[in-house]
């Protein structure tokens, strides 16, 4: 019988951890069912180009997987029962009959989204850049504006800083501004704050440090002290939250709402799921939790394909601290800005600024979605077998049980522990 693993979400972390295990384990042992609302792959570090009225070439999921042995299902998630292991999908609109489909391992890949964050009006008024359809809504909006009318993108963490820059870059004629709720570039090193500045000089934004926007409007948003911003677009870059799915199962979740997981990316309360990406609370150098972000998601995607298959193969399980190396950052097509990190996240003097890091951030881009594409890195792959499970098992533990049974595996770990 074949162990049934079920990917939720195919971006970055499901499309690759969906690859790897296909490239894992033998097509006979597994059944790998990948879901996804959307039939293309997004590249999500490029929605603010595309909200800026560039074209972003399309990247169908069913040509990314052919030949791979996943199953690609296009549907939305709406229901996930973690207990008895099952997950609810209808048509990818969400409307449709609803079907139950039932799995033996879950990888929960359905990331994070927007989040207003409670302020009154942004739901109602700000434009969001987090998915495809936010973006396409934003450039469509941006397309409409006269010249000289204001934009203002609230939120001065990365996400901000490339909003801000590829829209006064594709559209000079506008009044853009970003308001910062610290200083612009805060966390950065002062080399990559001196770049950051000049770029924004050039490029002639506007920016409100140290402002906290408390109320969207139609035409203007509010700060602490009551200030209005003109704005006649308000784009919303200053918060994201995980997928509200999560929060309505008996997983052991954070008080972000993120799954909390092991070292393997294995939920702590349900051994029979995953959590990658956005969806889960990882502990990084120093017990710091890992941020939200494709740096994140891309090593968790290895890290939980590589335990899941290591579990059902009986080999050794990945030992792959995750880490950060930098940070990197597009400000418009010419200007980049590349702020190298220690291993928990924190600036160190050393960037890289100016047109070579513009290409260093693009050559990370088109590295980024051809390493979906290539979860293995083009190198040959060797699908183990699954282990039997042991007569009378749960099919989902199984596997590991044969794990702790094999002589072999043991004597690996007794050898690990005394080395």
């Amino acid at each position: 019988m074949q162990h049934r693993i079920i990917v939720l979400g195919a971006g970055y972390t499901g499309a690759s951890a969906a690859g790897r295990l296909a490239r894992r384990l033998r097509r006979e042992d597994v059944a790998i069912t990948l879901v996804n609302a959307e039939p293309d792959f997004v590249e999500r570090v490029r929605l603010h180009q595309l909200a800026s009225g560039q074209d972003l070439a399309p990247r169908p999921l069913r040509k990314m997987f052919e030949g791979t042995g996943v199953t690609l299902r296009i549907a939305r998630v709406t229901g996930l029962d973690a207990d008895r292991r099952t997950v609810t999908v209808r048509d990818p609109d969400g409307t449709g009959e609803a079907e139950e489909l039932t799995c033996d391992t879950l990888v929960h890949a359905l990331g994070s989204a927007w989040d207003g964050r409670g302020v009154p009006g942004a739901a109602e008024h700000a434009h969001e850049v987090a998915s495809r359809a936010g973006a396409l809504r934003l450039r469509e909006r941006l397309a409409g504006l006269a010249a000289g009318a204001p934009v203002v993108v609230v939120g001065g963490g990365l996400t901000g800083l490339e909003a801000a820059t590829e829209i006064a870059e594709a559209r000079p004629d506008l009044d853009v501004a970003l308001a910062a709720r610290g200083g612009l570039g805060e966390p950065l090193s002062p080399k990559a704050r001196r770049h950051l500045r000049k770029v924004f000089d050039g490029l002639g934004i506007t920016v409100h440090e140290h402002t906290a926007v408390t109320a969207v409007e139609a035409a203007r948003v509010r700060t602490g002290d009551g200030t209005p911003i003109p704005a006649e677009v308000t784009v919303w870059t200053a918060g994201f939250a995980v997928h509200p799915l999560t929060g309505d199962t008996t997983l052991e979740v954070s008080g972000t709402g993120q799954i909390v997981v092991d070292a393997t990316m294995r939920s702590l309360s349900h051994p029979q799921v995953y959590a990658i990406g956005d969806a889960a609370l990882a502990a990084g150098p120093g017990g710091k939790p890992l941020r939200m972000s494709c740096a994140t998601g891309i090593p968790s995607a290895w890290q939980a394909a590589d335990a899941i298959a290591a579990r059902l193969t009986g080999t050794k399980l990945p030992n792959v601290p995750l880490r950060y190396f930098n940070q990197c950052v597009s400000l418009g097509r010419r200007q980049g800005l590349i702020q190298y990190v220690t291993a928990d996240d924190r600036a160190v003097r050393a960037a890289l600024t100016g047109r070579t890091a513009a290409l260093y951030k693009e050559i990370v881009c088109k590295g980024a979605a051809w390493g979906v594409a290539h979860p293995t890195f083009g190198l040959p792959v060797r699908r183990r077998p699954a282990l039997p499970a042991p007569a009378g098992t749960d099919p989902a533990a199984g596997a590991e049980a044969a794990v702790r049974t094999d002589p072999a595996v043991e004597a690996g770990a007794a050898a690990e522990s005394t080395a």
